[in-house]
């Protein structure tokens, strides 16, 4: 059996969070020693438009994928990180969550779609909308692990214990092998107790689901952002793009420790 890519869902039903921001920058980072692809299943489409796709290039993209209207070879995009392509999120994406209601496979629309292309990548990632519906279901029933970006601030806890619940559920109904891969501490600031107390909390609940890795507050983040591109190619040296090439690192170990536990 030749390699297929590893599958990570992104996600987080709560809005402001750094999803998106961590799905995009931390695709650059992986891109740096893995073959990636970023998919963009967010109708607000902020992923694509971080990674400089115009509103008039998004044709066949997500909402293709999902409605399985095109050869999945011809979904994927180049971007200007190398070794990263991006499904970016089309115009009608908003839609397909209504026309998928009475489809007796809704919720493996974009597993085989994925399937389909997992020789090509190493590691796909899925930026998923900020709610727990048809899209994100898709999202998690064809990923192998979950990455939940949480915010150091106040009520940042309200809303994961419904995230893990959900991924029970679908593990249970859908998806076996589907496992928190890990919670992401986002917008940490060292100067800010509450930053402390949040990242201390979140490591008593959640244990070793949470990545050590700790992604900070930095200007540089959002300004790279406003320019299209990830904070890797704005400015290497950077707090931010550093956080997110160890977060890569690190997610690669761990994905590297499971599959030897998961071969002896």
């Amino acid at each position: 059996m030749g390699k297929t890519a590893r599958i990570f869902a992104v996600t987080n039903q709560k809005g402001g969070v750094g999803k998106t921001t961590t799905a995009i920058n931390l695709a650059a980072a992986l891109a740096v020693k893995r073959k990636v692809l970023l998919v963009d299943l967010d109708p607000q489409g902020n992923a694509s438009t971080g990674l400089g796709v115009a509103y008039d290039d998004r044709k066949t993209g997500s909402y293709a994928a999902l409605m399985q209207e095109a050869p999945p070879e011809k979904l994927p995009r180049a971007t200007e990180v190398e070794n990263l392509d991006i499904i970016a999120a089309d115009t009608e994406l908003a839609g397909a969550e209504i026309e998928l209601i009475g489809d007796e496979r809704r919720e493996f629309r974009l597993r085989d779609t994925l399937r389909a292309l997992g020789k090509s990548y190493d590691v796909i990632l899925i930026d998923c909308p900020p709610s727990l519906g048809l899209l994100t279901l898709n999202a998690l029933v064809a990923a192998d692990g979950v990455l939940v970006p949480l915010q150091c601030e106040f009520f940042a806890l309200e809303g994961i214990s419904q995230i893990v619940r959900t991924v029970e559920r679908v593990r249970r109904a859908f998806n076996a092998d589907l496992h928190v891969a890990g919670i992401v501490l986002t917008m940490y600031d060292r100067r800010n107790n509450l930053s402390e107390l949040v990242a201390a909390d979140a490591r008593s609940f959640f244990g070793e689901q949470v990545m050590q890795t700790l992604i900070p507050r930095n200007i540089r983040i959002s300004e790279a952002q406003s320019h299209g591109c990830a904070v890797l190619q704005y400015d290497r040296r950077s707090s931010g793009a550093q956080a997110y090439l160890a977060l890569a690192d690190e997610m690669l170990a761990r994905e590297a420790s499971q599959a030897e536990k998961g071969s002896r």
